[in-house]
Order: structure tokens, then C-alpha cells, then sequence
């Protein structure tokens, strides 16, 4: 069995999916959420969005973070070429942004910022590229009224329907769609000292 973690991980996030991903990775962690405004400064570019977007959410969480603990926090975008598409607000915008998506291909970025409690701190980013098939305003607006997809970016998850019946190929890691770059997190929670010692 492996032994307990050396340094105490926090999920600061409210998403089923990224927490079952933590889970499937045989991880223990803690849940901590607080209220932090997810706006960004006008310039930043794709990718530069999720990094300084998951940077910000660390920043809350730094005063109540103990010396052996280390917060995992991230932010999924999708990007139609520049345009950055975040989790709709209404019908319209999610099937806005749906209409837009289908029969092209678009980018998902992933960026998590790992923050300890001792002040060490990493930020980075996944890409994955998905081709959607063309869709059909009636199965744009199935989606929706069953999948109420108001909590994810570009308004669809790829482990939903749509992306089950959308989703042709993918360019990059599945795990990077569902919020969180399963792989690159374990190469660096490795190097912080936050997996358990197996052996």
C-alpha cells in the first residue's frame, strides 16, 4: 500500500469531473472552494487565458493555505481561432456557441497552477485540438434541454451525448477536454513531493 502523501493536496474546484479524474488517479485530497472572479485582462491570447486565469484562482487561496498543503486549481477554455468561448449564460449563448462549433475543428486548453504552501508554484497548459461532424440545429437543442451544459466551456462536455455523437477525432488528451491534463499533472505533483511513495 502506499504510504501517506508528503505533502497534503487541495482541490479547489467544483467539478464532478475533475474530481473523478483526481480519484481515478488513486489520489487523496481535500475540497476547498471560495468565490473567485474569473475575468482577465483584454490582450491575453488562448493558452495565455487558462494560465493566468488558473494563477488567479491559486492567488485566493493563498492565505489560508498551510505549509504542507499545495492547491491544485484550473481553469478549460475553448478557442474558435481567437476567440476564447467560456460556459454559456443562457439557451441562446450555448446554442450560439454550438452552431458555431459544429462541422469545425477547435482548440481546448487546460492550464493548472499547483501552489504550495511553502511558496513553490507551477503553472502550465494542455492543448487538445476536436473535430466536431456538422451537427443539426435539432440535436443542438436536444443537447441542451438534457444536458443543461451552462457549467462548461464552449457549452458542451466531450463526455456527454454531444460529444459522444459530435466528436469525430481528437488531436491531444481526452483528459485535457474534461478539464484536466491528467498526465501532466501526476509528472508534476510527482516533482513537488504530493504523489504517494509506491514500492
Amino acid at each position: 500500500m502506499p504510504s501517506p502523501h508528503r505533502v497534503k493536496l487541495v482541490l479547489a474546484s467544483n467539478s464532478p469531473r475533475r474530481r473523478q479524474l483526481l480519484t481515478d488517479l488513486g489520489l487523496t485530497y481535500k475540497i476547498r472552494l471560495l468565490e473567485v472572479e474569473e475575468d482577465f485582462p483584454a490582450h491575453l491570447r488562448r493558452a495565455e487565458v487558462a494560465e493566468y486565469l488558473a494563477a488567479h484562482k491559486a492567488a485566493a487561496y493563498i492565505p489560508g493555505l498551510a505549509a504542507d498543503e499545495l492547491v491544485l486549481t484550473a481553469d478549460t477554455i475553448v478557442c474558435l481561432d481567437n476567440d476564447v468561448l467560456n460556459k454559456p449564460a443562457d439557451v441562446a449563448e450555448a446554442t450560439a456557441m454550438l452552431t458555431r462549433l459544429q462541422g469545425r475543428a477547435h482548440d481546448v486548453f487546460t492550464a493548472v497552477c499547483l501552489r504550495c504552501g511553502d511558496g513553490r508554484q507551477v503553472v502550465f497548459s494542455d492543448q487538445t485540438t476536436v473535430h466536431f461532424r456538422a451537427l443539426s440545429p435539432a440535436e443542438i437543442s436536444h443537447y441542451i434541454a438534457t444536458a443543461q451544459p451552462f457549467d462548461k466551456a464552449g457549452a458542451y462536455g466531450a463526455q456527454d451525448w454531444l460529444g459522444m455523437v459530435g466528436i469525430s477525432r481528437l488531436e491531444g488528451s481526452y483528459f485535457t477536454v474534461m478539464g484536466l491534463p491528467t498526465h501532466r499533472v501526476w509528472e508534476e505533483l510527482e516533482k513537488l513531493g504530493a504523489l504517494p511513495t509506491r514500492g
